[in-house]
């Protein structure tokens, strides 16, 4: 295998290992997949994909950054939820981590809850389903941050290869 050929399965590894980031919040996803992009470009002398489209990769990348916290925030927001929530919602998601995939999805909702729990300071049933609500929010704010990412992701490939193939 000679280096070039090195060069480019590593860039299709970033590029994968940045797909399941989009979904798993311990990985930053697009920007790995647009790593793994900007590596193929240079891997190939930049002779395929030119200065315009990484351009446009980096500006879907920035994108997506935004797009993570505006919707997690507007879903959060949309329910009403505390500072205490986002931190539990934060919190809950790196400790889902330790649980697997299942812990992933769970762990947002559960630390949220948790979080607006502690800022209401009661736990009656108007509490509980305020705080049900609040988890809920946040994690649909989340879902959908992935849903918008994993079509970022689609797109840069989309001009990725459109560039390399035209």
């Amino acid at each position: 295998m000679d280096a070039t050929t090195l060069w480019y399965v590593l860039a299709a590894v970033l590029v994968v290992i940045g797909m399941a980031g989009v979904v798993l919040p311990a990985l930053p996803g697009v920007p790995l997949v647009f790593g793994g992009l900007l590596l193929a470009a240079w891997a190939g002398g930049f002779e395929q994909v030119g200065a315009m489209p990484l351009v446009l990769l980096g500006a879907l990348t920035v994108l997506s950054l935004g797009v993570d916290f505006v919707a997690t925030a507007m879903g959060a927001k949309r329910v009403g939820a505390s500072r205490l929530a986002l931190v539990g919602a934060v919190i809950g998601t790196f400790a889902g981590l330790a649980a697997g995939i299942v812990g992933v999805f769970i762990g947002p909702f559960v630390g949220a809850l948790v979080g607006e729990l502690i800022h209401l300071r009661r736990v009656d049933g108007a509490g509980l389903g305020q705080a049900t609500r609040v988890g809920a929010g946040t994690w649909m704010g989340i879902l959908v941050a992935v849903v918008l990412k994993l079509g970022l992701v689609f797109a840069m490939l989309g001009v990725f290869a459109l560039a390399w193939w035209l």
